[in-house]
């Protein structure tokens, strides 16, 4: 299923008569502060910075609302708890349900080839491959709890619910510490408890057990009530006040999911390798446990670029790693909840274990759900491109993740920055989280809210659905945070850096600078499109993946071009702490020092209206049905190709629009100015690298004609165009001096004039 976009917005040029006067669009409208109901995106004349799918209204996920008794807001924060409304509420995270730290099912597609080798799951194991399983079953998204006058309610959230059949859940109630009772169904897991309520398949459909942690015997008196929602993916059990009532009581709660065996009425056990019916990864353990995924964990490690050894083989990427260590122990005693049913009778409202700044996981609703579940059946590895054939995404469902870095303090007056820093190849999510990467771009002078989107997968090369990932996660932190949106910056690591060239020079009117390490651009054509956006990149000498071949024709190319950018060529990794993999390539990011790349990003901010735009369409980067076209830049837009490939062969159209009516003419470029520096104070000691820049010397007026009503455009393999001319500081009756390969037309909305060229 494809949701369709809401409220997309079409990039329609406004005009105004009249010039002399240049508009500021540089702030956002006013907020009402974190957690309010605002956006804060750019909100002035079109065309609009960035795709539609920017500024698309907030989606709507079935599995986020509520109906019946459950009123309470999610808290969208995973690893959280929350009092809301009469209700206890705690979030997890997201495409974690990965189980014991067992011995990796051999088969597993996700541990294939290096395309999650640094988003590799702590558990081992892996989903039946038959129908209803999408390799996502066990995965909980949300647990609910509330009195009510004659009963008790629960509440899970699943993130796929193809078919409830398979599901089973159990969850501990009350209980002595260090005295541990096992689970029902031969879960193989242990936990304090008193009582165990159960929800597992009876002739097809699930059913509620309350049972007796000592003795395992059901609770005498009617079962409790099993409600399933398969729309919202949620399962609701009512247990009544004549079987357990907790009163105002504090109750003591672990829980534990997964799926469940027919044949023998108990939890479905892993074996080495994955069937049709059964998973697997359960490793040489002779009494696995059955749970793949569990609730309460609240302390789960953050990663850190200090475990680079163990990565790989102990990760916490996904954030399970004490799931993982729990379940192989066989023992969740550490992982619960202590709800308080006196602060729910009172509906006391209790924030306090939802964290606000620093590292933060986060989930957000997307627009688009190809289908449930997961799949990594068509990796896209080191080649090829999502949705061009050949590969696809990798998770699939609605809800995503994404990790945002909050600085602590005071929020900025005007706004936080807002910086993307996308993840390598391999990588997921929380690549950067708890690094000095992600902490100097955030803590800047003027505070930088530092978002990370999963973007569907580890290799999706921040095209296609990938891309739409960073655009949704971009519009749900405008929608909870005040952000000055020319206050935006992009940067990121290895396929980070190739997504920073490629959506800052596809929407470079979103961006004021962009800062790529060991990144390259492929086509170097669309480089033309940055003329105002001004690049650092960090590249390695030796890089085993990005090597000088693929670096130096893109710094090269902005060099020829006259634009603003700076190459710090590093040397080879020396340090005994160079990835036995990939040394090279990896140095920057074990070294963990980006001070002065946060330095270059500062506090610039974009200018909407400069007097040159220059902008390369690159149709087979335009990708409609997600909201995904760059066809506009700045104060120019409607830009189509004439013919389906340029002289090039590339499907790719050019503009060079200077307005004269500015009244400034274009700096002038600096020589290339050649240096030697030292990067100091990451983990690696000393890095020398060489440099190489050009900047802008200031602009100067234009001395024959200091103000004119005139644009210059020079046009390749353009079809049409349309110009702003009250944001090119220009009047309706501007004359249009036009070079061009062929026929363009030039359209120049609210002043009723059309100029055909060529």
């Amino acid at each position: 299923m494809l949701l369709a976009v809401g409220a997309a917005v079409a990039p329609v040029a406004q005009a105004r008569r009249g010039r002399g006067h240049k508009h500021a669009h540089k702030g956002s409208h006013p907020g009402h502060g974190h957690g309010s109901a605002f956006t804060s995106l750019y909100t002035g004349p079109g065309p609009k910075p960035g795709p539609s799918i920017l500024y698309a209204a907030p989606a709507t996920a079935p599995e986020l609302t509520n109906t019946g008794i459950w009123h309470a807001a999610p808290i969208l924060v995973s690893g959280a708890e929350a009092y809301r409304d009469g209700e206890f509420l705690y979030q997890d995270y997201l495409f974690d349900d990965h189980g014991a730290h067992e011995l990796p099912d051999p088969t597993d597609p996700q541990l294939s080839g290096v395309g999650d080798l640094f988003s590799m799951p702590n558990g081992t194991y892996t989903y039946p491959t038959g129908p209803g399983y999408a390799g996502n079953a066990a995965d909980l998204v949300e647990f609910r709890v509330k009195p009510l006058t004659q009963a008790t309610a629960f509440r899970i959230t699943m993130n796929t619910m193809e078919n409830p059949a398979p599901l089973a859940f159990s969850i501990a109630i009350g209980g002595t510490p260090g005295t541990t009772y096992a689970f029902p169904g031969g879960a193989n897991v242990v936990a304090p408890a008193g009582l165990f309520l159960t929800v597992r398949p009876v002739d097809g459909q699930l059913r509620g057990q309350l049972t007796d942690a000592a003795t395992g015997a059901p609770v005498p008196g009617p079962a409790p009530a099993v409600t399933v929602d398969t729309n919202r993916r949620q399962i609701q059990v009512e247990v009544p006040h004549s079987e357990w009532n907790p009163g105002m009581s504090t109750v003591r709660m672990a829980m534990g999911v997964g799926l469940w065996n027919n044949a023998k009425s108990a939890y479905l056990l892993p074996g080495l390798i994955a069937t049709a019916t059964m998973p697997g990864g359960g490793g040489l353990a002779l009494h696995p446990a059955a749970f793949f995924n569990v609730a309460f964990r609240t302390g789960e490690p953050m990663p850190s670029v200090e475990q680079s050894t163990t990565a790989v083989l102990d990760a916490s990427w996904w954030r399970e790693k004490e799931q993982g260590a729990a379940l192989a122990a066989g023992n969740i005693s550490d992982l619960y909840a202590e709800v308080d049913f006196a602060k729910l009778w009172k509906k006391v409202t209790d924030n306090s274990g939802i964290p606000t700044t620093g590292p933060i996981d986060r989930i957000m609703a997307s627009h688009f759900e190809p289908a449930q579940g997961t799949s990594f059946a068509h990796p896209c590895g080191f080649t090829g491109s999502p949705d061009a054939g050949g590969c696809s995404p990798e998770y699939l469902t609605q809800l995503q993740p994404y990790s945002i870095y909050v600085p602590p303090g005071p929020a900025p007056a005007g706004g936080y920055g807002l910086t993307l820093l996308l993840h390598s190849l391999s990588a997921n999510y929380n690549q950067f989280m708890t690094s000095r990467n992600q902490a100097q771009f955030a803590n800047r002078a003027t505070p930088s809210i530092v978002i990370t989107p999963e973007a569907r997968g580890p290799d999706q090369s921040y095209e296609g659905l990938g891309a739409a990932d960073v655009f949704e996660v971009w519009n749900t932190v405008a929608h909870l945070y005040k952000l000055n949106p020319a206050d935006t910056d992009i940067t990121g690591y290895s396929m980070g850096g190739i997504g920073t060239f490629k959506l800052a020079a596809q929407f470079p009117d979103l961006f004021a600078r962009a800062q790529p390490t060991v990144g390259d651009e492929s086509d170097n054509d669309v480089l033309a499109s940055l003329r105002n956006v001004p690049v650092l990149m960090w590249n390695n000498l030796a890089d085993e993946l990005v090597n000088p071949a693929l670096y130096l024709p893109t710094a090269s190319k902005l060099a020829a071009l006259g634009y603003r950018y700076q190459l710090d060529v590093y040397r080879p990794c020396l340090s005994t702490l160079c990835s036995p993999l990939f040394p090279d390539h990896l140095e920057l990011a074990i070294n963990d020092q980006f001070a002065p790349a946060a330095a270059f990003l500062g506090s610039a901010t974009v200018d909407h209206d400069p007097a040159h735009v220059t902008y390369v369409v690159d149709a087979e980067r335009n990708v409609p049905r997600y909201g995904l076209v760059g066809d506009h830049a700045y104060w120019v837009s409607d830009l189509t190709l004439r013919s389906a490939k340029s002289h090039s062969g590339k499907p790719e159209a050019e503009i060079d629009a200077f307005s004269r009516g500015f009244g400034v003419g274009d700096p002038t470029p600096s020589a290339v100015k050649l240096g030697l520096g030292q990067l100091t104070g990451g983990y690696m000691g000393p890095l020398l690298y060489a440099s190489v820049t050009k900047t802008w010397n200031p602009p100067t007026p234009v001395p024959s004609e200091p103000r004119a009503d005139v644009i210059d455009i020079t046009a390749t393999n353009l079809a049409t165009a349309s110009i702003d001319v009250t944001r090119a500081d220009v009047d309706c009756n501007v004359q249009l001096k036009i070079t061009t390969d062929g026929p363009l037309t030039v359209t120049l909305p609210g002043c009723n004039r059309i100029v055909h060229a060529g």
